[in-house]
């Protein structure tokens, strides 16, 4: 049944809903008849129900208040009312439906009969459909059909295409294992170079290759471990023939040390350095020469043996190419240099009991040289596997550990003929490993040890008769009564003085009786030292260095210790020092005799060029300088020693009008020693003196300045410028000759300026002055005269109880006050500015 929508009012004002009956029986709701409303009723009603809305709005609201006031039966006539106004209003929507009835019931017939077309259309277009559906499905099916033929076809491309793929790779992979069948491991890891590079990368996605790829670093490990085990068997072989192989070679270094002596002879050069040191001489040359120059000694002599020959080093290179493919030289180069550090240890290892007999020390030495021989080959005919600086640092690993051993057990060597052997020994020793071209020169400084050692002894041996020379010496000048006593000095030391030439008979040397004694002793050392030195392979010129350097030893250590300490005795006084400073002098003039007695014994021409001279002239000046020092310490001991003599009354009145007799003794002390001095050096003599009186100018001002001098009365002051004017006249009468006009008394200066400034008492002229370069006292410090002032102010107070009472000394104590402001004045501007 179909539902319709009509408007209609209740009492309410809602619309209600209506039901349209089925056509054709219709009739009003409510079994009221619907009264049919023309367009123009229609447009009334509205129109006058709008307006009816719109006029009557005031009157509602005057109806609604109206229904709530206080009237009787308001409300009830109000509902009437409203009733009233209801009926009208359905009576106007009856008649509105009523007139549109009709057209609603003739939609609805028009509709129906769409409808019935509607589901005639849908069963058309449904057959349709199915018709359809029936013819595509045979298409489909054929469709499908030649999808699935087409993938087929694809895959077996595919298919095709990735075994034309994979049989290479399976035909690589199987001459990989033919090859590693045949142990032809190079060519192998060559084939997986090409399988990993070329081959694998084309069918990597499989799984099969998967399987070979995870195989090949355990072939790889396979081959690895294969060609280690030969290098371990090879390691092994030059382990046991580490001895012929240096054996051979130090042979063959011998033979050439032979060969060039004999070479040196025929061409009559004399102490010509051997050429095989300095230079490898390759082996066609060395081959070529020794049969020229050992041609009559050598002739049944079997060929000599090469490392190539006693050692077969085809495994090395076998696993060095291999690593190398496999991209793990490092790893091989680790392992080889690891091993064969080792065995570099077990080999400068010696036996405990090496240093009793000379083939012990042979034994050691050719374990050595096999070893570096080995690798001196290693790194000649491979690339990278030894390389130089490897060489040298196992070489030098080794050269420190030999050095050791041999420091160690050379220690124990007493007997001089051992010593020699092994000093050969260890020369051949360098040779042979030189010409390999390993560095040997701290082997031969290990040489000039072992000759250290020896000379070691003689220093000791020396230093004992130095002592003895220096305890039995008189240290007086050498007298001589005769010609023949004068020769014969003469023949033990080179003196030369035209002078003393002249003199007649009886006369003295300069020097004491230590001197000659003390030269011939080096001469005997330098014979010693030269027993050792001429069988250490080396030139004339450098042995006569080495002479040099042995006697700058004797110089410089032995003789300068043994002068220093006697020196430092407390039982040599000014004289004896005096004599040593002699001595000294005159043995480092004799330097240069010990230089051409070094150059005559060794047969090397005086125009050489020595790079070591003999250190004498420093030796004998420190030496001398130590005896100068010791003169100025034993010189000022002895001033000090006298002014503590010192006794003045410092409260005295007047003065005695004389010097003190403690400072006259002391000027006549200095005046005998320096003329002792007068056979020193003048510069000697002089700072002694200068140094002297400077020393004995500070100790007066010492005492003057003392803190435990509390007072100093003006007679006091003209007592001790007494002694310092004794001072001035020692000074000015030149004790030693040499100083430039008042040199000596500037000594004094500060005492003399300081003196005048109290004895003239000539304040306003320093004060004025003061600081001025001009200045009368400009060596006077302010400090010092206020102390000094201070002293002399305090015991005027003292002994003027009644000075207050005498205008003058009144005038005087006020002026001493001002000056002692004034001055510490000056001290404190000199205390802020400093």
């Amino acid at each position: 049944m179909a539902m319709v929508w009509a408007p209609s009012r209740s009492m309410n004002g809602s619309c209600r809903r209506l039901r349209a009956p089925t056509p054709p029986a219709w009739g009003p709701p409510s079994g009221k008849a619907l009264i049919p409303l023309g367009p123009r009723t229609a447009a009334a009603g509205r129109s006058s129900g709008a307006g009816r809305g719109v006029r009557h709005r005031p009157r509602a609201e005057r109806t609604d208040r109206s229904v709530y006031d206080d009237q009787p039966n308001a409300h009830k006539k109000f509902m009437e009312k409203l009733d009233a106004c209801i009926r009208n209003h359905d009576k106007e929507i009856e008649k509105m439906c009523n007139f549109h009835h009709q057209g609603f019931v003739d939609a609805i017939t028009e509709l129906l009969k769409v409808r019935t077309d509607a589901e005639k259309l849908k069963v058309q277009v449904t057959d349709t459909n199915r018709r359809f559906q029936d013819a595509g499905k045979e298409v489909i099916v054929q469709t499908e059909d030649i999808i699935r033929c087409r993938i087929q076809q694809r895959n077996i491309t595919t298919v095709v295409e990735k075994l034309q793929l994979c049989l290479p790779v399976l035909e690589m992979y199987s001459k990989l294992k033919e090859q590693m069948s045949a142990k032809r491991y190079y060519s192998a890891l060559k084939t997986m170079e090409q399988l990993e590079n070329v081959y694998f990368p084309r069918v990597s996605q499989y799984r099969f290759c998967q399987l070979m790829i995870e195989n090949l670093p355990k072939l790889r490990e396979d081959i690895k471990e294969i060609s280690m085990s030969d290098l371990k068997d090879f390691l092994e072989s030059i382990r046991k023939h580490s001895d012929k192989i240096g054996e051979t070679a130090m042979k063959q270094a011998q033979q050439q040390k032979t060969f060039n002596v004999v070479l040196q002879k025929q061409n009559n050069v004399k102490f010509v350095k051997n050429v095989y040191i300095n230079d490898r001489i390759p082996e066609e040359r060395n081959e070529v020469e020794l049969k020229r120059g050992f041609e009559e000694e050598d002739e049944n002599e079997e060929e000599v043996l090469t490392v190539q020959d006693l050692v077969d080093f085809s495994p090395v290179y076998r696993c060095l190419h291999i690593y190398s493919v496999l991209g793990d030289e490092e790893t091989f180069e680790n392992y080889y240099r690891k091993q064969r550090k080792k065995q570099a240890r077990l080999v400068l290892q010696p036996q405990s009991n090496m240093h009793e007999t000379v083939d012990g020390y042979r034994r050691y030495f050719t374990q050595i040289v096999g070893f570096f021989v080995v690798e001196d080959h290693i790194l000649h005919v491979t690339q990278g596997l030894v390389t130089r600086a490897y060489t040298d640092e196992l070489w030098n690993m080794a050269l420190s550990k030999i050095i050791a051993v041999l420091r160690a057990h050379s220690s124990y060597c007493t007997d001089p003929d051992l010593v020699l052997e092994l000093k050969n020994l260890i020369v051949i020793f360098a040779d042979t490993l030189q010409g390999y071209g390993f560095p040997v020169n701290r082997l031969f400084d290990l040489l000039f040890e072992i000759r250290d050692q020896y000379n070691e002894t003689l220093l000791k041996k020396w230093a004992g008769v130095f002592r003895d020379i220096f305890e039995e010496d008189n240290y007086s000048p050498i007298p001589i009564v005769n010609e023949e006593e004068y020769k014969v000095v003469i023949s033990k030391f080179p003196f030369q003085d035209p002078d003393l030439e002249k003199q007649s008979f009886p006369k003295k040397f300069p020097m004491s009786q230590s001197v000659p004694h003390i030269y011939i002793q080096v001469k005997e050392f330098i014979y010693a030292s030269l027993k050792f030195s001429e069988s250490l392979h080396r030139s004339s010129t450098e042995i006569d260095d080495m002479l040099r350097k042995s006697t700058n030893l004797l110089l410089t250590r032995t003789l300068s210790s043994c002068l220093l300490n006697l020196i430092r005795k407390p039982h040599i006084g000014l004289t004896e020092l005096v004599q040593i400073i002699i001595n000294t002098t005159h043995l480092e003039q004799a330097c240069k005799y010990l230089e051409d007695f070094i150059t005559n014994i060794t047969n090397i021409s005086q125009e050489t060029v020595h790079t070591a001279r003999l250190y004498g002239l420093s030796t004998f000046k420190d030496a001398r300088h130590a005896a100068e020092g010791e003169i100025y310490t034993k010189l000022n001991q002895k001033i000090d020693e006298f002014v503590q003599l010192a006794d003045y009354d410092w409260t005295m009145s007047e003065p005695d009008g004389r010097a003190s007799g403690y400072l006259m003794d002391l000027i006549n002390f200095l005046r005998s020693i320096f003329q002792v001095f007068t056979h020193l050096p003048g510069k000697v003599a002089q700072t002694a003196c200068m140094s002297a009186c400077q020393h004995l100018s500070t100790s007066l001002m010492q005492m003057l300045l003392d803190s435990e001098l509390k007072q100093i009365s003006m007679g006091a002051v003209q007592q001790f410028n007494l002694d310092v004017i004794q001072c001035e006249l020692f000074a000015s009468s030149e004790p030693v000759p040499g100083f430039q006009g008042d040199t000596l008394q500037l000594a004094f200066i500060d005492l003399r300026q300081l003196l005048d400034l109290f004895m003239v008492w000539d304040w306003s002229t320093y004060l004025a002055d003061y600081g001025q370069p001009a200045s009368k006292y400009l060596r006077v410090n302010p400090n010092t005269a206020l102390i000094l002032l201070e002293k002399m102010k305090d015991t005027s107070k003292k002994n003027n109880i009644f000075a207050q009472f005498r205008k003058n000394d009144r005038d005087k104590q006020k002026l001493i006050e001002t000056v002692v402001k004034q001055l510490r004045s000056l001290v404190n501007g000199m205390s802020q500015h400093t």
